[in-house]
């Protein structure tokens, strides 16, 4: 079985920094179920393709353990494990590939935590479900797909498709997020394991699976194959991802000045929602998606005006998204009312289908939590695949901080904030993701606008530019 992993990221051999493992060398080690190898068929400056090819001994799985009722002695030694067998590749990724998997590099730590162009391709892959179950599996996580398929045999077409792919998918991503990807979605392809599962593959699964199982729409399909289907175990750790999915801000122990200090306070808090209700209104709008709406309080405005007949909320929290639930008071709706609005789970750093055909987005208070090697991801997830017609998006001012007076200087308003940006920054940002996606933008301070500082929030208001003009 092969597995290839390639970039055009420049210089193109830093893969090899990051994998750990020297594009000069061969390298070979040996395991319980055959030998590994790692190898580079290419290493230049512009591009870099490194293999993990396993060498399965299928006889010596089965020595000495006899046959498994009546011509099972055969399928032993007759079977595809030599040439697609999922879940050992992804045991061999484990063992070898480990350090990379753990997003640490001593001589590229920068590299480390940067999204590159990566490509991974499997010239044949088990597909218990076909092409389609593949691109529910890693479309949402932002990557662009391919899979050829075939028949079982061209000559008896009424046999049927084959369960076995070609699979090639594409994103700009951190390598240690690709691998861990493919660790835990290669085996799921497969819908079968070839060793016991027990608790402790809980454990590998949400270390692996952390900060993107969670949201993914097809986790519990996740869950349950890579637990082999054992429903005691499916539950506990689907029962441990939900309770891990809740954001550190929704802890008291989290400090914020933004949260208790002035979002309290309905002056600012109140004119940034009702900043981004007037522009989507003013779009005319009849379909919105709140990205990220929390415990739904632009949801509650948005109801409420007769002009938006489709209202879909999306939040990582399944906490945040039953207070709004509480908050809307959904249960009590009328039939229509009921209808016309929508809470689900998801993440914007992940592909989702259900994002496809609005007319306007909120993203309010949102880009400045994700990490800033994950940015590229939601840009697409936003801007390319979900494509809105319109998109309003706020963030904080990072030049209005000092007129907090308890905010320490350098400190961010918020615990949870992994970045704060200037109107400079935040202009060139959104003005390179007009020019990348086909939208025009525009940008308007909300809040009380300080001579030199500017507004406590800046807002972003993009438009695909087709419609703009």
């Amino acid at each position: 079985m092969l597995l290839t992993i390639s970039t055009t990221h420049q210089p193109a051999t830093d893969l090899g920094y990051l994998l750990h493992k020297n594009p000069a060398n061969l390298q070979m080690e040996a395991l319980s179920f055959g030998k590994a190898y790692v190898f580079y068929p290419d290493a230049s400056v512009e591009f870099c393709a490194a293999a993990l090819l396993l060498e399965i001994d299928p006889v010596a799985l089965v020595r000495g353990r006899g046959p498994a009722g009546e011509g099972g002695q055969l399928e032993q030694y007759v079977n595809d494990r030599p040439y697609a067998a999922n879940s050992f590749l992804s045991v061999a990724m484990g063992r070898i590939l480990s350090t990379a998997m753990s997003g640490r590099s001593k001589d590229r730590p920068e590299l480390a935590e940067t999204a590159i162009p990566l490509t991974a391709h499997l010239p044949v892959i088990a597909a218990r479900g076909g092409e389609d179950l593949v691109k529910r599996l890693f479309e949402p996580l932002g990557y662009t797909v391919e899979t050829q398929g075939s028949q079982l045999d061209d000559k008896f077409p009424e046999w049927g498709a084959s369960p076995y792919v070609a699979l090639t998918i594409t994103g700009i991503v951190r390598l240690q997020d690709l691998l861990t990807h493919l660790y835990v979605l290669i085996p799921v392809l497969d819908n079968e394991k070839h060793y016991w599962v027990a608790n402790d593959e809980i454990e590998k699964l949400l270390k692996r699976g952390e900060g993107w199982l969670g949201a993914h729409p097809e986790k519990d399909l996740i869950v349950s194959r890579y637990l082999k289907r054992q429903r005691s175990l499916t539950r506990e750790a689907l029962s441990r991802l939900l309770a891990e999915d809740t954001p550190s801000d929704e802890g008291d122990e989290i400090p914020s000045v933004e949260s208790p200090a002035i979002e309290r306070t309905p002056s600012l808090h109140d004119q940034r929602l009702q900043a981004v209700l007037s522009v989507i209104r003013d779009t005319g709008a009849k379909r919105v998606v709140d990205l990220g709406c929390g415990e739904g309080k632009l949801l509650k405005l948005l109801l409420s005006e007769k002009q938006f007949d489709t209202i879909l909320g999306m939040d990582v929290s399944w906490r945040s998204l039953e207070t709004a639930k509480e908050r809307l008071r959904l249960d009590g709706l009328t039939e229509r009312q009921r209808g016309r609005i929508e809470l689900i789970q998801g993440s914007l750093t992940y592909r989702d289908q259900r994002l496809n055909g609005f007319e306007a987005a909120a993203i309010v208070e949102v880009i400045e939590h994700l990490d800033a090697a994950r940015l590229a991801t939601f840009e697409r997830i936003v801007f390319e695949f979900a494509r809105p017609t319109h998109v309003v998006l706020t963030t904080p001012n990072a030049e209005y901080n000092t007129v907090f007076e308890t905010l320490p200087a350098g400190e961010f308003r918020h615990g949870d904030h992994r970045f704060e940006w200037k109107r400079p920054e935040f202009e060139g940002w959104a003005n390179g993701v007009a020019e990348r996606f086909g939208y025009g933008v525009r940008f308007e301070p909300v809040g009380p606008v300080d001579a030199e500082r500017g507004a406590p929030t800046q807002m972003a208001v993009f438009t695909q530019r087709e419609v703009a003009a």
